[in-house]
């Protein structure tokens, strides 16, 4: 084949055999030349266009008529000589630039001896114009179509199927249909290269890009007078274009969130029972610059709102008949609400473990919905199972007590019907042990008859028993008592069941002492506690000085952190020893005397309020009765006495809580009772604004020496917002040395106090001053602690 290479200008003759082309044989050694020499063609044509001199000396000469005209080529021996590797000049490289040395691939006489001869006489095809991919694959086509191979000679495509004489061959490549491909290639010397583009700056980029936009939600008017919910309400609260807050990086953006919002109306849509709305959306420029803010537009037909046609339970007979029936609290007509759904759907899955149904279990609601009547039949499922009674207790795992002491926590027994509120309540004793890391109970089947169509349901608990020690601590101040630091060291299970060793210890500027506390909960029965105290202390206070060494026992029956009673009661005995140091009114100086006290005691409670440590609405009435008898200058028998009354009212945020007090020592005079047991106010506890203690009778010295009657109360404003909050409050009281409380001389103290609130109750910081304040009164003082001060 003959052909020629026009580039800038120059038209190269190329030739390679038509047979060894069509057929694609040769010798390897043919081909490795045939490669050479149009490698080294190329290369020669190239040189030449980057040197203009060197193509002058050859003698060629350029004719400029057209840009398929052939340029001749050179035909001197001398000229071919000038352009032979190794004899073509290379220009040196820059001043100072270090080019590593490379060797040569291919020797310069081994290229040169691969280079066919250049002149055009020995092939006349070599000036003419190459010719087009289109011409070329047209005309290989029709020759292969035709082929036959002579003998010896490869089958056309290499494919022997092809050399069967069938007059129907395999046909070439289909020609290019790329007009590009086809059209002659642009001189050199006209090349254009693309400038490099650098990219802009990606923040100024994406800053042009962003848009501004407003949300028209058009259409639920008529749907949201129909609800019992504002429908805009839950759109705006779950819409992302809402959420966006009206900006967008760019258009695309604000139209993914106005699809995105288009689907959340439909959901919220269907809801309320319009299952089939119409929901068209839209982006639209407005008269401001660049056409911003857009409308983001959703405009909305909700269609018909489909109600229920049919509402069918497929259920076995309960007892009674209508027990399903009347906790489904759906009815025909009534709008598809799936909120109502659902929570008719949970009352009934409620009611019927509650009613003896243990093993109930509500399957999944089918509707079928009618487009044209806008109607829906409603159809439920429900597992009723066997009707139960209470049976026996089993437990496993890892146990923290016996099977016996689960039977003492439950409220139920043997025989009656089963109640899962009674299960619960039994979850919540567990839990309220403090004893377990998890802990479950749950019915099993034991099919044994228990009368009426019923049968014994055994509760099974599993126990794992966590960590039984903690260590915990606590700090305070008040004025008048000062820094307190309490410790303590806890195993709650070292006797079971629920047998707790407690080591306590306080560490005060004004008190210090240590103790232990055995203390056994759920004693006998549910919520009984049993508690025995063998402590000692020491107290140096303003009214006296004491060294205490006290024994004593109480059961109660008292509210907890987790578990709040509305009914409380304790009842005890005390022992106490206790060397004194207080004033003497005979020898005119403080001296110390020893007490020996034995008392009984007994208290009862009544606590309406909603919450133990920060109560907001609700009262509590306490009662305390403690018959006494001190052994000092003879044994003296005397009853001290309290009651205490609180109230909580709200108003939103606001809580106004109130509180009194009254407290009398009947039967003894007051110089015969231990200064310890007498009564005092003044402090966090009783009337702040006052130091502890501080309130009531005083010796020469100004010092309290404490009384036989106290009456206190206090009113106070309560502010929440969010975990922190502000109070406001009023204190009065005063202690006094009859056996009843005058209501005179009374002491009032102001301030204000700020709460951080905790899931273990308010943190407390009061601020309070005296008003009337007398010598020798603070003007500030501050109470931190833990609770409400009432």
């Amino acid at each position: 084949m003959d052909a020629s290479l026009s580039i800038g200008g120059l038209s190269i003759p190329l030739r390679m055999s038509q047979q060894s082309f069509e057929h694609g044989h040769g010798s390897p050694w043919q081909l490795r030349n045939a490669r050479l020499a149009g490698a080294a063609t190329i290369a020669v044509t190239l040189a030449l266009l980057s040197s203009p001199a060197l193509a002058q000396q050859g003698g060629t000469t350029t004719t400029a008529t057209s840009q398929q005209e052939a340029v001749a080529a050179p035909t001197s021996q001398a000229s071919e000589d000038a352009i032979r590797a190794g004899t073509i000049p290379v220009p040196p490289p820059p001043p100072g630039a270090a080019l590593p040395q490379v060797d040569s691939i291919i020797p310069d006489a081994e290229f040169n001896s691969a280079i066919p001869s250049l002149d055009p006489s020995d092939d006349p095809a070599m000036n003419q114009p190459l010719e087009s991919i289109q011409s070329f694959e047209r005309r290989i086509a029709t020759q292969q179509s035709g082929a036959k191979p002579t003998e010896g000679q490869a089958p056309p495509a290499n494919d022997p199927a092809l050399a069967d004489g069938d007059a129907v061959e395999e046909v070439g490549d289909a020609p290019v249909a790329d007009a590009e491909l086809a059209a002659p290639l642009p001189p050199l010397d006209h090349f254009e290269v693309a400038p490099v583009q650098f990219a802009e700056d990606e923040e100024a980029a994406t800053r042009d890009l962003r848009v501004t936009y407003a949300v028209r939600l058009n259409g639920l008017d008529a749907a949201d007078k129909e609800t019992a919910v504002s429908l805009k309400s839950q759109f705006k609260g779950l819409s992302a274009l809402e959420k966006g807050d009206g900006k967008a990086d760019n258009v695309a953006m604000a139209s993914a969130r106005l699809t995105e919002d288009s689907e959340l109306v439909k959901t919220i849509l269907a809801s309320e029972g319009w299952y089939d709305p119409q929901v068209r959306t839209h982006l639209d420029r407005t008269d401001g610059p660049s056409g911003l803010p857009l409308n983001a537009v959703i405009d909305v037909q909700p269609g018909k709102r489909f109600t229920f046609s049919e509402i069918k339970v497929e259920a076995d007979p309960t007892v009674p008949p209508t027990l399903i029936a009347d906790n489904l609290a759906l009815k025909i007509g009534e709008p598809i609400v799936a909120e109502r759904v659902q929570g008719a759907e949970a009352q009934v899955a409620l009611a019927l473990p509650e009613n003896g149904y243990p093993f109930a279990a509500v399957g999944d609601r089918d509707i079928l919905l009618d487009q044209d009547t806008g109607s829906g039949a409603y159809t439920l499922p429900v597992t009723v199972g066997p009707r139960g009674k209470f049976g026996g207790f089993k437990t496993e795992g890892d146990l923290a007590f016996d099977v016996d002491h689960v039977e003492t926590l439950a409220r139920f027994k043997r025989g009656e019907l089963y109640d899962s509120r009674k299960v619960d309540d039994l979850r919540k004793a567990l839990v309220a042990t403090g004893l377990f890391s998890t802990v479950s109970a749950e019915p099993q089947r034991t099919n044994e008859p228990a009368g009426d169509g019923t049968e014994y349901v055994t509760m099974l608990v599993k126990q794992d028993a966590g960590p039984p020690r903690t260590i915990a601590g606590s700090a305070g101040y008040a004025a008048g008592q000062g820094f307190t630091v309490e410790g303590t060291w806890t195993h709650r299970n070292m006797f079971p069941p629920e047998g707790a060793l407690i080591v306590h210890g306080i560490a005060g500027t004004q008190e210090q002492g240590a103790g232990v506390t055995f203390r056994r909960a759920n004693a006998g029965q549910r919520d009984r506690t049993f508690e025995a105290v063998a402590e000692g202390l020491r107290s140096d206070y303003d009214a006296y000085n004491a060294i205490t060494g006290r024994l004593a026992a109480r059961v109660s029956y008292d509210s907890t952190q987790i578990w709040q009673k509305r009914l409380t009661y304790a009842y005890g005995v005390e022992l106490l020893g206790t060397a004194e140091r207080a004033f003497d009114f005979d020898a005119g100086e403080r001296r110390r005397r020893t007490y020996y006290v034995a008392s009984l005691n007994g208290q009862v409670g009544l606590d309406t309020s909603d919450d133990l440590l920060n109560p907001t609405k609700g009262f509590r009435v306490t009662a305390l009765v403690q018959p006494e008898g001190s052994l000092g200058n003879g044994f003296n028998p005397y009853i001290r006495a309290r009651l205490d009354g609180s109230a909580y009212y709200p108003f939103g945020d606001f809580v106004l809580a109130g509180r009194v007090r009254f407290g009398t020592i009947q039967g003894a005079a007051r110089d015969d009772i231990a200064p310890s047991r007498r009564l005092y106010s003044g402090g966090g506890g009783s009337v702040r604004g006052f130091g502890y203690q501080k309130l009531g009778p005083l010796d020469p010295n100004g010092d309290p020496i404490g009384g036989r009657s106290l009456n206190e109360g206090a009113i106070e404003g309560r502010y929440r917002f969010g975990n922190y909050g502000v109070v406001a409050f009023l204190d009065a009281g005063q202690s006094y040395e009859s056996t009843t409380p005058k209501f005179s001389d009374m002491r009032y103290g102001v301030g204000i106090g700020g709460r951080f609130y905790t899931n273990f109750g308010p943190l407390r910081v009061d601020v309070a001053t005296p008003l009337g304040r007398r010598k020798g009164e603070s003007r500030l003082n501050i109470y931190v602690s833990i609770g409400q001060a009432f």
